[in-house]
């Protein structure tokens, strides 16, 4: 879905932004919604882009500063996202800076120097930094040319990443003389946008809302029956590779990194109470290391942008929907295949409710996050394809993915047209105005106060329900509202209602299948769910292991993530095609120019050493010079 018109874009200008998107940064192609993007945004129109993760937002500022003269001013929230991406421009040949509390003072010092010089063309900044006196008053002096707002849903007092400091960047906008501005994240429904609209930008913006799908995540959902049996037989064929396992607690955390430590993973753990120090190390060694676990609150993960994240587990049952899709898109933003899984239980959605009604919040707040909570636990027990289920309740519609574990097979279904005829039925007979406990209680045949009250004992639905347990009846009605047969109804009463497709289901005309796994008291132990491997068959796997023993090398040397060097689609892509020459290395993703010149001849030695201890010499001649190796590109 877009909500703008195509952009009439000048030819010209996007011939010279592919130019350098192939020189510079190395790729061959736009990703799908960056043509479109930074078309406007070289058009000089303000922009807000809804964009999934690792869809590429970054580059719809970053080519765009590159290709008008003057300073592109991009507000971050985390310091760790503002430095590794300074390191990713500067390994790209492009001036860049960012101005934070963790600097140094001579790197401080040097950012103001190519601020005031005219050279720096991306300066990176917190919006508690940006909108201090004197800052403003620096940068009015450089008269920049773009506001580049990231993860801009934090402006909306309805989103779960609210931050106040962010309502002042409309301000500092009309400050800066109306600068053009463009804001970009991955989650912002309608009410979302809306409050982005109001806050940041003085008048109606150039929309692009982009589909929420990632195809390249398989998504995998499961009832706890032994957590950590459950836990460590999916980390265990995930072993050397890069993972996040988000927890509902603290102490949780730290339990579960000593279980998987003591396995033999490298685990380290980050919470909110840990001290700054131990903070950034933990992120630290997670950014710039290959294969290490982190085991988090959800303290953990805004503005984290390494790349091969090969996992996701929620140990424990995210808090919303909305979270939920934001913490598994941290995984594969490189594009290649990563693996999600969720284990959930009663428990935790109980801990949930109580921390809806427990958080003080205006009554108002809390429905909706009651509402986000049963779309989740709607999505735990769908009984069709994951994806279709959560990209519904973003509004879009596609086929089964083929990437679920309930498209691969990972539960049975059953025909339950008499289950859900019994349940619609008790929605119906009661005058659907009433929630799942009320209803549970008819169907069980419990004489509760309110049932007594409204004489639903005399119904004759009451008691047709006795003979399952009131968990099973809670996750039919869970399953029938995935599947269309029932919704909630938008008012303070949150009462059931019976759509059209449900009352074919009701009078017969229909039938239901559901799901098998969830409609017994005590889960039975799940499945492991389905591997997905990233595609490394045509690489070398131990050209693959050298080429990522150097960018360990060159990463540690320089103090910046591995992934800075290059990503991994780029060392696979190399142990693939195994190129002879750094002209055809140039042709490989993600190697630019600069990055070309700078470690070209590293990387092309190991690809050529390999070549000449294992399949045959690189050419007529026997060995190679020095000269012939490295002609020019």
């Amino acid at each position: 879905m877009r909500e703008a018109d195509g952009i009439d874009g000048a030819d010209r200008t996007m011939h010279q932004a592919r130019e350098r998107l192939r020189t510079v940064f190395g790729f061959d192609d736009f990703r799908p919604g960056q043509a479109d993007v930074i078309a406007a945004v070289l058009a000089g129109r303000d922009v807000l882009a809804v964009m999934p993760t690792g869809a590429g937002k970054s580059l719809c500022y970053q080519l765009p500063a590159l290709m008008r003269a003057g300073l592109t001013i991009v507000v971050s929230p985390l310091i760790a996202l503002m430095r590794d991406q300074v390191a990713q421009m500067t390994q790209q040949g492009i001036v860049a800076a960012s101005l934070n509390s963790a600097n140094a003072p001579a790197e401080n010092a040097a950012a103001y120097n190519a601020l005031r010089d005219g050279s720096l063309r991306l300066l990176y900044v917190a919006p508690e930094r940006l909108v201090m006196p004197d800052m403003l008053d620096r940068l009015r002096a450089a008269r920049p040319g773009l506001l580049a707002i990231d993860e801009a849903h934090c402006v909306s007092q309805w989103g779960h990443d609210f931050r106040p400091e962010y309502l002042e960047l409309g301000r500092v906008r009309a400050e800066l003389g109306d600068l053009q501005t463009a804001a970009f994240t991955a989650t912002a429904d309608a009410a979302t946008r809306a409050d982005i609209v109001a806050g940041l930008f003085a008048g109606p913006p150039t929309t692009f809302v982009f589909g929420f799908d990632r195809p390249n995540l398989r998504l995998a959902m499961t009832p706890k029956a032994t957590p950590a049996r459950q836990l460590l037989a999916f980390l265990d064929q995930r072993r050397g590779t890069s993972g996040i396992v988000y927890c509902s607690s603290r102490k949780k955390t730290e339990k579960i990194a000593g279980q998987l430590t003591e396995a033999g993973f490298d685990a380290v753990v980050y919470h909110a109470r840990l001290d700054k120090a131990a903070r950034a190390a933990a992120q630290d060694r997670f950014q710039r290391e290959d294969g290490v676990v982190v085991v988090a609150t959800v303290a953990f993960g805004m503005g984290i942008d390494k790349p091969d994240v090969r996992f996701v587990v929620h140990a424990d049952l995210p808090k919303s929907i909305e979270a939920y899709y934001q913490e598994i898109g941290r995984a594969g933003r490189d594009g290649l295949p990563a693996d999600t899984l969720t284990l959930y239980g009663l428990e935790d959605m109980r801990l949930r409710r109580v921390q809806i009604e427990d958080s003080g919040a205006p009554e108002e707040q809390k429905f909706v996050e009651r509402k986000r909570l049963a779309a989740l636990i709607t999505l735990c027990e769908a009984p069709r394809c994951r994806r279709q289920t959560l990209l519904a309740y973003f509004g879009e519609a596609t086929e089964p993915c083929g990437n679920c574990d309930l498209c691969l097979g990972g539960v049975e279904l059953f025909d339950g047209t008499v289950e859900a005829q019994k349940a619609m039925s008790a929605i119906v007979r009661t005058g659907e105005r009433f929630g799942t406990e009320h209803l549970l209680a008819v169907l069980a045949g419990d004489e509760t106060e309110a049932v007594s009250r409204w004489g639903h004992q005399r119904l004759p639905t009451f008691g047709v329900g006795a003979d399952r347990d009131k968990r099973v009846w809670r996750a039919v009605f869970r399953q029938l509202n995935a599947l269309g047969l029932i919704s909630m109804a938008l008012d303070r009463y949150a009462g059931w209602t019976v759509t059209p497709a449900g009352w074919a289901v009701l009078k017969g005309r229909e039938t239901v299948a559901l799901r098998e796994d969830v409609m017994v008291a005590a889960p039975r132990r799940s499945k492991r769910a389905a591997r997905a491997e990233i595609d490394t068959s045509a690489a070398d796997p131990a050209l693959l292991d050298a080429l990522k023993a150097l960018r360990r090398e060159l990463a540690r040397e320089q103090n910046v993530p591995a992934y800075v060097i290059f990503p991994d689609r780029t060392l696979i892509e190399l142990a693939a095609a195994r190129p002879r020459t750094l002209e055809a290395m140039h042709a490989v993703h993600g190697i630019g120019a600069a990055k070309l010149e700078r470690y070209g001849a590293a990387f092309l030695d190991v690809v050529l050493d390999h070549a000449e201890a294992g399949d045959g010499l690189p050419d007529e001649q026997g060995q190679t010079t020095a000269a012939q190796r490295h002609p020019p590109a």
